[in-house]
Formats: C-alpha cells, sequence, structure tokens
C-alpha cells in the first residue's frame, strides 16, 4: 500500500508514520532523510542537492523528485510505504503520479489553536533529546533523565508556530484540494490521542490496528 501522510507541524505525522510502518512493515520515506542519505552516499542526484545547500538555496523540485524516484525504486518499497513531506506542491504531486500510484492520501486533521498549544507548551533536553510538554513538567524546569536543563526550543515559540502554519495552509491547501478530485483524501482527526488517531487511519486504511 502506497501512502502519502500530510499534516500540519505538531499533528504527529512522524510518530503515527512509524505505527503504521511498523504494523504494515512497509518504510516511511522522508524527504530529509533521503535527501542526508544520497548526499552521504555520494549518489548523483545527492550531489546535485549538496551543491544547492552548501550554496544556501532551497534544493529545486526536480533534484527533490529524483531522488525520491531513486529511493522509491529501492526492494523494500516493493510492498508499499509511506511518503512523509513530500509532496509539498501540486507541481512535486504532478511529478510523483508519472513515477508511482497512491493507494490512500492521509491528512491529519488537527486545529491551529491545539497545535500552536501543544508545540509552544514543548520543552526539550539538549543534552539527551529528550522531549516534555509543561503540562505534563509540574514546575520542573530539568531533565529527569539527564538533570539538564530544559529548554524552549526558537521553533517553537508561539508566533514561529503560527508562521509555520500559516506557511503550510498556504502550501498544503491546494494539494488537499488535488487528492480530494482524484477520490484519495482520508481527513483523519489527530487530536483525540496517539491510540486512537492510530486506530482511526489504520481504519481508513482497511487494516487491523
Amino acid at each position: 500500500m502506497n501512502i502519502i501522510f500530510l499534516g500540519p507541524p505538531g499533528a504527529g505525522k512522524g510518530t503515527q508514520a512509524q505505527k503504521i510502518c511498523d504494523a504494515l512493515n512497509i518504510p516511511q520515506i522522508s524527504t530529509g532523510d533521503i535527501l542526508r542519505r544520497a548526499m552521504k552516499e555520494g549518489t548523483e542526484t545527492g550531489l546535485k542537492a549538496k551543491s544547492f545547500i552548501d550554496a544556501g538555496q532551497l534544493v529545486p523540485d526536480d533534484v527533490i523528485i529524483d531522488i525520491v524516484k531513486e529511493r522509491l525504486a529501492m526492494a523494500d518499497c516493493g510492498n508499499g510505504y509511506i511518503l512523509d513531506g513530500f509532496p509539498r506542491t501540486v507541481p512535486q504531486a504532478e511529478a510523483l503520479d508519472t513515477f508511482a500510484t497512491i493507494d490512500t492520501v492521509i491528512e491529519l486533521d488537527v486545529a491551529d489553536q491545539v497545535l500552536v498549544e501543544r508545540l509552544s507548551g514543548r520543552r526539550v533536553c539538549l543534552k539527551c533529546g529528550a522531549t516534555y510538554h509543561l503540562s505534563m513538567l509540574n514546575g520542573e524546569t530539568k531533565c529527569s533523565k539527564c538533570g539538564e536543563e530544559l529548554i524552549q526550543r526558537d521553533d517553537d515559540k508561539a508566533e514561529t508556530v503560527l508562521n509555520r502554519l500559516e506557511v503550510y495552509h498556504a502550501q498544503t491547501a491546494p494539494l488537499i484540494g488535488y487528492y480530494e478530485k482524484k477520490g484519495l483524501l482520508k481527513k483523519v482527526d489527530g487530536a483525540q490521542g496517539l491510540d486512537n488517531t492510530f486506530a482511526a487511519i489504520m481504519k481508513e486504511l482497511g487494516a487491523k490496528a
């Protein structure tokens, strides 16, 4: 089963995608991960991407598309995959249609206000990477695992989160319409808790949770 995951920052895409991959025994294809892998392995497209990144530029669509195409051609994608972070725009979706058949598009739907509260309340430990939420810390300011001070990352501050959400909605609204017209879009409430959201996604996929 070939699946695309859509959802705003903080909706829980990464966590849910990993749970689904484990349940269905398919790989999660993250554009960030495959970009880093292609650059590390020194593939032709990886080197192209590196030249743009080293110059402080965005990697153009055609290079991203080539890297995704290379990755989907690998043997572990034979029984399906989840695409997370691609496509981001309608032109990318149209390009994807030329070399892949998508079965389902899952949109994790979470209200902006919930996301702002979820992300702006996040605190992280820079030493061990542990993540917490203010609602669970009871006033604690240090990591329970290693004792280091917890911090709020700049991209988790409320004004930054709102900007990220604006960008997401501007880029992704047309994409949602694109897949709705194809009859592939399944909208899932992403604010109903981890296990309930997972069960709802699996139901939409016609698979057992």
